[in-house]
């Protein structure tokens, strides 16, 4: 099986799409003359050309609106925000028009639009390029939330998105676009709201998502020096959640730790929390731990963003905590 980063698993996705269904178009800032602010859309203009591969103004209210329009004369847009922090300027139209297309029409138009682009901290951006909406746009019904991993699962749930009826949300990270990972030649799809088990365990589960799953991995690793067994869950699609692969695990191992890059306060581990209190609550042996960012701005300083970010020493230590040593 052949390698490939992840932004190239984009690209592959898009650009597979595009060749089967001439409706569908890629539009955002830089994706065409610049191949992608993060080479995600590298030669896709030689190949489809300026009308399909389409540059816009800095304007994201404009060409969200635009994008969401089109759909309803028979088109299927991809949107690449530079950022997810940019989408805001942008999210009265994702919000209050792609996501209520559907009901507020009666079912006589569809909204198939894929938003995507990289969302979470990357370095030293500061407070305003450095934050996580993943809870904000899964708290909208009528949107699909998705954020993989590695490039397997990009290009697998890319495809699906493109071609659901349905408005998705797609969130990949700047410090994962280098990734690489197996990608198969052929042709596959990963099912919308299908967590994956990536490291099976069975003394306690670990449910992370997005690109701070490594600090997951880099804490089993840990912990499996000591006898151990961590069970981690990609959770890939957050919107819907895949509450059943969750449930089965923590029955399995008794324990959860809910890994999240995003303020603490009522994001996506406070209602994993929530589902599994309420469906396997007797199968608990220790309260749930939920690991967060510090609740405030992200800091510019690259020794307080350490500190405000998750680690796999947090990990390492919730998971000590759950066990009881």
């Amino acid at each position: 099986m052949r390698t490939l980063q992840f932004r190239e698993a984009v690209c592959e996705a898009m650009s597979e799409e595009m060749r089967k269904d001439e409706s569908i178009f890629l539009m955002g800032e830089e994706v065409a003359e610049y191949n992608g602010a993060y080479k995600a859309s590298k030669g896709m203009l030689d190949e489809f050309g300026p009308k399909r591969v389409i540059d816009t103004p800095i304007s994201e209210l404009g060409f969200a609106g635009i994008a969401i329009g089109s759909t309803m004369t028979g088109n299927r847009p991809i949107v690449e925000y530079m950022t997810f922090n940019f989408s805001l300027v942008g999210i009265d139209q994702i919000i209050n028009n792609a996501a209520k297309i559907r009901q507020m029409s009666g079912g006589q138009f569809k909204c198939p639009i894929v938003f995507r682009g990289p969302t979470g901290s990357a370095g030293q951006l500061a407070a305003t390029h450095s934050q996580a909406f993943e809870n904000w746009f899964a708290n909208t019904p009528g949107l699909k939330v998705i954020v993989p991993s590695n490039p397997y699962d990009a290009k697998g749930l890319l495809k699906s998105a493109i071609r659901d009826d349905d408005p998705v949300i797609f969130m990949e990270s700047e410090q994962m676009y280098g990734d690489k990972g197996e990608v198969p030649e052929g042709e596959y799809t990963i099912p919308i709201g299908l967590a994956d088990v990536k490291r099976e365990g069975n003394d306690v589960t670990v449910v992370s998502f997005g690109k701070i799953i490594k600090e997951a991995y880099k804490a089993a690793e840990l912990l499996s020096s000591e006898g151990i067994d961590c069970e981690i869950i990609d959770l890939r699609t957050v919107r819907p959640m895949d509450h059943k692969t969750i449930i089965n695990s923590v029955k399995k191992t008794n324990r959860l730790v809910i890994l999240e890059e995003a303020w603490p306060f009522g994001n996506v581990s406070t209602e994993i929390t929530f589902q599994v209190q309420s469906q396997a609550f007797d199968y608990l042996d220790a309260p749930i731990e939920k690991i967060n960012t510090a609740d405030t701005p992200a800091p510019y300083s690259p020794v307080l963003l350490q500190e405000w970010l998750p680690s796999s020493n947090d990990v390492v230590n919730a998971v000590k905590k759950v066990l009881y040593k």
